[in-house]
C-alpha cells in the first residue's frame, strides 16, 4: 500500500512541514504554505495521470467555508476568555498570598516548601489553563525562595517545571477546548475526565517530593526561621484559598452543573479574574492593557495555526491522509490497544518538536476516525457519548504533557530557564525533571489500563 502515488504525496508533505518547521519560520505560514504547494502538486500529478487526488479548483474553493466555519465555532470563543483570565490572575496577586500563607503552614515538613509550590501548581492550572503562565509565574515566584533556603537545584527546578505543566491537563485547559473542537466530542467530558488523572498527578508529585524529604532532607532543608504553626496559620490559607477555589467552583461548577456552557463559564472566568485583581489592589489601565495585549497575540498566534491547519489538513486528506493512517496502523498487526501505545508513541515524538497546537489541529482529526471504530473495552456507562475518542483525548493530554518536559526541547523546561538566575544551568533542568517524567508515565498508564478514571465522573454527573 505505501507505493501508492497518492500516498507518497502524505509523506512528502509531512516531510516538508518537518523540515520547515526548522527554518525558524511561523508555523501558521509554514502549514499554509506546504498545503497550497501540495495543492498544485497534487493538480498537476493529476493532469500527468501520476496520481488520483481528486485536488481541483472545487476542492480549495470549500477552504473558505471551513475558515469561515472556524470563526463562526462559539465553542472556540471561551479561547481567548479563558487566555485573559489566566493572564489576569497572574497579574492579580493570588499565587503570592497563597505562597507566603502556605509555605508557613508547610513549613515544618521536609521538602514542604516544594510541597506548596505543587499545590499551589494546582490551583493556578485549575484557574488558568495555561502552562507558559503557571511556569513562568512559579518560577519567578518560587525559585528564588527555594534556591536561598538551599533547595537542592534539581528537586527545586523540577518541581517548578511540572507543577506548572499541570495547566495542560487539569480544566479550564484550553488544550482540551481544542481537542473537544477536532475530534467532534464534548468538551464538558473532557473537562470531567481530566479532573482524575489531573488530580492523580498532582497527589503523585506530592508524595514523591514527601518521601523524597524523608530520603535527602539535607537537600530539601527547612527554613532556619521556621516555627510551630498554629490554628491562626491554618485559617490563614483558608482564607487565601477561598479567592481562587470561589472563581474555580464558578468556572467548572457552572459548567458541571449544567447552568452555563464552556463559553459561557469561560466569559464568567475572565470576569471573575478582573474581580480578584481589583480586590487585591493590582487593577490599573497598564495592567488591563497588558493582559489584553497578550491574550490578542496568543489568540491571534492559535487562530492562525488553526487557519493554517485547515488548509494542511483539507490537502492531506484528499491526498489520502486519512486512509494513508489508518491502513499504516493497521499493518503494524498490534491489535486495537497496541495501535493506541504506537500512536502515543509518535505524539510523544512529535512533542519534542511541535507546540500541542499543531498536534492537535493536524494529527487528532486524522486519527479520530480510526479511534473511534476501534474495538476497546472503554466503557461510555451508557452516557458518555464516543468514550472511546474522551479516553483517547486524554491520553493525548497526559502524554503531551510528558513530552512538555522531556529534554532535551521540553518547553517548560525553556519556559523555566527563562526566567532562572544565571547560576542555573540546563543540565540541572534535565536532572530535575527525571523523577517527574517517570510519575507522568505511572499516571498514563494508571489511565491506559483503567479508562473509568476518564469516563465515571461525565457518567456519573449525566447518569438519568
Amino acid at each position: 500500500m505505501f507505493f501508492e502515488p497518492e500516498y507518497w504525496l502524505v509523506v512528502a508533505m509531512f516531510v516538508t512541514f518537518i523540515s520547515l518547521i526548522f527554518t525558524g519560520f511561523p508555523v501558521a505560514w509554514v502549514l499554509a504554505g506546504v498545503g497550497i504547494l501540495f495543492a498544485g502538486v497534487g493538480y498537476i500529478t493529476d493532469m500527468l495521470d501520476w496520481t488520483f487526488t481528486g485536488l481541483n479548483y472545487n476542492v480549495l474553493g470549500m477552504l473558505h467555508g471551513r475558515i469561515f466555519a472556524i470563526m463562526y465555532n462559539w465553542v472556540l470563543v471561551a479561547l481567548p476568555m479563558f487566555i485573559f483570565m489566566g493572564l489576569m490572575l497572574e497579574k492579580s496577586g493570588v499565587a503570592e498570598q497563597m505562597m507566603h500563607s502556605m509555605q508557613r503552614l508547610f513549613g515544618n515538613v521536609k521538602g514542604g516548601l516544594a510541597i506548596t509550590v505543587t499545590l499551589i501548581g494546582i490551583i493556578l492550572a485549575a484557574s488558568t489553563g495555561i502552562i507558559g503562565a503557571s511556569v513562568v509565574l512559579l518560577g519567578l515566584m518560587s525559585l528564588p525562595v527555594m534556591l536561598k533556603q538551599n533547595y537542592d537545584k534539581p528537586i527545586a527546578l523540577g518541581t517548578v517545571a511540572a507543577s506548572g505543566t499541570l495547566g495542560i491537563l487539569i480544566p479550564p485547559s484550553i488544550m482540551l477546548v481544542i481537542m473537544g473542537d477536532q475530534l467532534a466530542v464534548s468538551v464538558v467530558d473532557l473537562f470531567m475526565g481530566a479532573v482524575f488523572p489531573g488530580l492523580i498527578l498532582g497527589i503523585l508529585y506530592v508524595v514523591y517530593i514527601y518521601v523524597y524529604g524523608l530520603l535527602n532532607p539535607e537537600k530539601v532543608p527547612l527554613a532556619k526561621n521556621h516555627e510551630p504553626i498554629g490554628l491562626r496559620d491554618v485559617l490563614r490559607v483558608m482564607v487565601d484559598i477561598l479567592p481562587p477555589a470561589f472563581l474555580i467552583l464558578a468556572v467548572l461548577g457552572s459548567i458541571f452543573m449544567g447552568i452555563a456552557t464552556v463559553t459561557e463559564a469561560s466569559g464568567i472566568g475572565a470576569l471573575g479574574a478582573i474581580v480578584l485583581t481589583v480586590a487585591y489592589k493590582r487593577f490599573n489601565f497598564a495592567v488591563l492593557k497588558d493582559v489584553v495585549l497578550n491574550t490578542m497575540n496568543t489568540s491571534a498566534y492559535i487562530f492562525a495555526i488553526f487557519v493554517g491547519a485547515t488548509i494542511f489538513a483539507l490537502v492531506l486528506r484528499e491526498c489520502g491522509g486519512d486512509q494513508f493512517i489508518e491502513d499504516g496502523l493497521n499493518s503494524l498487526g498490534l491489535g486495537p490497544y497496541g495501535m493506541i501505545i504506537a500512536v502515543l508513541f509518535i505524539i510523544f515524538l512529535l512533542g519534542f518538536f511541535l507546540d500541542w497546537i499543531e498536534i492537535s489541529l493536524i494529527i487528532l482529526p486524522l486519527l479520530g476516525p480510526v479511534i473511534m471504530h476501534l474495538d476497546l473495552a472503554v466503557n461510555g456507562f451508557g452516557v458518555v457519548d464516543n468514550p472511546n475518542l474522551v479516553w483517547f483525548a486524554l491520553l493525548v493530554a497526559v502524554t503531551l504533557q510528558t513530552s512538555f518536559l522531556t529534554p532535551p526541547v521540553g518547553f517548560a523546561i525553556f519556559y523555566l530557564k527563562g526566567v532562572c538566575p544565571p547560576d542555573v544551568k540546563l543540565t540541572d533542568i534535565y536532572k530535575g525533571v527525571v523523577p517527574f517524567i517517570i510519575l507522568q508515565l505511572i499516571a498514563l498508564t494508571l489511565v491506559f489500563i483503567f479508562p473509568d478514571l476518564v469516563t465515571w465522573l461525565p457518567a456519573k454527573v449525566y447518569a438519568p
